[in-house]
């Protein structure tokens, strides 16, 4: 099963990509680890990823998919994968398509987690509000001011590659507001068509 999970920041893509992972027996991609690895595996793409990072530029879309491409062409892929962090634009969910498509190879769903922002803000107070009464570190992006920013470029960037999904009918919705379990339920509910095949 090839999945790619969408959804605002703080939506929960995380635990539920980690689920999903157990349940389905799928690698997670995360871009930002994969880009990471390569470089430290001094792969020729990631040796080139490491150089643009290093500029402070962002990975341009070609490397991304390569760097996929490699990771997904490994033994431990082989139940498939759910991607999580990519596609942000509708240009990298077109190469995404592509690359796969030359693999003879297709998504078999993307799904959005849902989330109300004001709800979402909530959230990440209360999450940093129970990191602190733990006495753990804060994550930097769960600054209301820093959080509210990252929403906006999700809004703007990332909102569109729902709807492109959207045209092709491979877009399942889920209600990312709902409690972890219940997240968890639904998306195994979207995805049941997919576990029999």
């Amino acid at each position: 099963m090839r999945l790619v999970l969408l959804g605002p920041p703080g939506a929960g893509k995380g635990t539920q990509a980690a689920r999903l992972v157990e349940k389905f027996g799928l690698l997670h991609l995360s871009t930002g680890d994969m880009l990471r690895s390569a470089a430290e595996a001094g792969t020729p793409t990631g040796l080139a990823a490491k150089e643009i990072m290093a500029r402070g530029d962002l990975v341009p879309d070609r490397v991304v998919v390569k760097i996929i491409e490699d990771r997904i062409a490994e033994k431990d892929a082989a139940n498939g994968f759910v991607l999580d962090g990519f596609p942000r634009t509708v240009a990298q969910a077109q190469s995404l398509d592509a690359m796969l498509a030359a693999k003879g190879q297709k998504l078999d769903a993307v799904v959005e987690l849902e989330a109300d922002a004001e709800k979402l803000v909530d959230r990440i107070v209360k999450r940093a509000e129970e990191a602190k009464r733990a006495g753990l570190p804060v994550r930097k992006d769960d600054d209301p001011a820093v959080f509210a920013t990252r929403l906006a470029a999700y809004r703007a960037q990332t909102a569109p590659v729902s709807a492109y999904y959207r045209g092709t009918g491979l877009l399942k919705a889920v209600n990312g507001m709902e409690p972890i379990d219940a997240v968890t339920r639904a998306l195994g509910t979207a995805l049941e068509r997919h576990t029999h095949a």
